[in-house]
Order: structure tokens, then sequence, then C-alpha cells
């Protein structure tokens, strides 16, 4: 399963704002020597998805987000449903979520001023190599139909993070009430890193992000038993919070993430370790 890493830009208005940002933020995001940071850096506060953290791209770029912006942000990792609620208690100024209809929801009831999608991977259904369910190379909602048909143990996050939400789509898809499930779902209430050890740990099937579980492969030894299919397609963007009191901070570091330099750096992650890039670099709404 690859996922192309190729970078373009899929409407006029994204490329027309991308241009605005990086106009009004080049001293920003390529300072000289002396320069000053962004005021009140340190003070912003970014809400990321664990799957961000846990593939390693984070820690990938922070020193490039420092180095090029002067940036120095508190990161906390925590699904996205966490993340979204931070956004509407007005705790956190910057969010990198890949939950598209909540985050849109949001938008359109003002809590958000802007939502830019910048990059995609896919979600896998993971399972033991064997697939004693039975559920390779099916849909994804006929893979979470026939795991309960067969009440196979399935490991859910059960945290509203994308991932979860993706879960529970998938799940009312296949005629399947999440409330109810099945008795072979065990629910962690953690992040996806964890959540994979676990599957590992009894064999389960789970949900993940493709990045999340590269990074953890080796550790869980399960394989990918899914294809790439539409309804398995995850989408990460960078929202600022309306009202924000770093306005200026939070759209450099919004600019930095759509920058062209970073873009390409997305596009490269993975490669050298995994042999396939783990993020497609994006230039439209998704």
């Amino acid at each position: 399963m690859s996922v192309p890493g190729g970078m373009r830009a899929r409407t006029p208005e994204l490329r027309q704002r991308l241009t605005l940002l990086l106009a009004g933020l080049l001293a920003a995001l390529a300072p000289t020597p002396g320069c000053s940071p962004v005021p009140e850096s340190s003070a912003l506060v970014v809400a990321t998805t664990t799957s961000v953290r846990d593939s390693g791209l984070l820690d990938a770029l922070l020193p490039d987000l420092r180095r090029e912006t002067g940036l120095d942000p508190k990161l906390i990792a925590v699904g996205t449903g966490a993340a979204l609620r931070m956004a509407r208690e007005g705790e956190a100024d910057v969010l990198i979520t890949h939950a598209p209809a909540a985050e849109r929801e949001l938008l359109d009831a003002g809590v958000l001023s802007a939502r830019t999608p910048f990059m995609r991977n896919w979600f896998v259904i993971a399972g033991p190599h064997e697939d004693p369910a039975g559920i390779r190379r099916r849909s994804a909602v006929a893979a979470i139909a026939r795991l309960r048909e067969q009440g196979a143990p399935l490991v859910s996050r059960a945290d509203e993070s994308g991932t979860h939400l993706r879960e529970t789509a998938l799940m009312r898809a296949a005629g399947i009430d999440p409330s109810e499930g099945w008795p072979g779902i065990i629910r962690t209430g953690t992040g996806m890193g964890a959540s994979l050890q676990v599957a590992g740990e009894r064999q389960a099937y789970i949900l993940s992000d493709l990045a999340t579980f590269l990074a953890f492969e080796q550790r869980t030894g399960l394989a990918v038993l899914s294809e790439r299919d539409p309804e398995l397609e995850n989408v990460y963007a960078v929202l600022r919070v309306a009202g924000t009191p770093h306005p200026e901070a939070a759209l450099a570091f919004e600019a930095f993430w759509l920058h062209p330099r970073t873009l390409e750096r997305i596009g490269r992650f993975g490669v050298e370790r995994h042999g396939r890039s783990l993020f497609e670099p994006l230039g439209g709404d998704g």
C-alpha cells in the first residue's frame, strides 16, 4: 500500500491565500540572525492529534519550526475530540486535527477563524497476518460488518479522536450501533500508539492511521489488511481559533505548515525508514 508524496494546489483560493500568508510572514518564516521572534511566541498553545506525535512527524519538524519562525509553542497531544473541545473553551490558539466534519461544524459556528487542510494519509484496518476473521481486501464498511459477524476482537480508542470518529462512522455505515458494538470490542481510551500495542498483544484488529501504524509495526506484529478506500482517506488540517489572544503567532504557526519547505519535508518524512512517505502534502481543502 503506497501513499504518493506529490504536492499539488487544488484550488485558486488556496493558492491566493497561501501567497498572502507567505508574503505577510516572510520575515517570520526565514528570519535573519538577530531578528526578534514572533511576539508572545512561547505563549502559543497548540493542541495536536496524537497521530502527528506518535508517527514522529512532530518531533522531526519542531526544530525547523523553532528555527524558521522563532516560535516555541506549548504543544498538547490529545485526541481530536479533546482538541476541538479545547478550541470551544478557549484553551488553545491553534489545532492540528483530522476530523473534517467536526472541524467544519466549529468553523460554521464561528469557533474557528480558519481551517486549512495541509496533508493526508489513509486509515488502515490492521490485524493478525493470518486474518482469522477474513476481512482482507474487503471494503472498509464490509470489513467492519464482517468483524461483528465473526465476533472478532477489535481494539477501539474510544476517545472521540479523529480515528475513533471514523471508526464510529464506518460502524454506522455497516448498520452497527457504535454505542453497542459487539462483545469483542476492546476499548482503550488511549492514543493511537498505545492502542496499537494493545492490539498487538491481543492479536486483535484495529483502525489506525497509516503513519502511526508503520511507526509501531515492528512492535505489534500486525499487518495492513485493507485496501485504499475513499472511506479511509484521512485529511489533516491546521485550525486557527477565533479570538485567540496571540493572532500573530497563530498565523505564523499556520504559515509554517503551509510553506513549500515544510510541505516538501512532510512529503519526504518516513521514506528513509519505511521506503514510503507517511503523509502526502496537500494544497487544497479536504
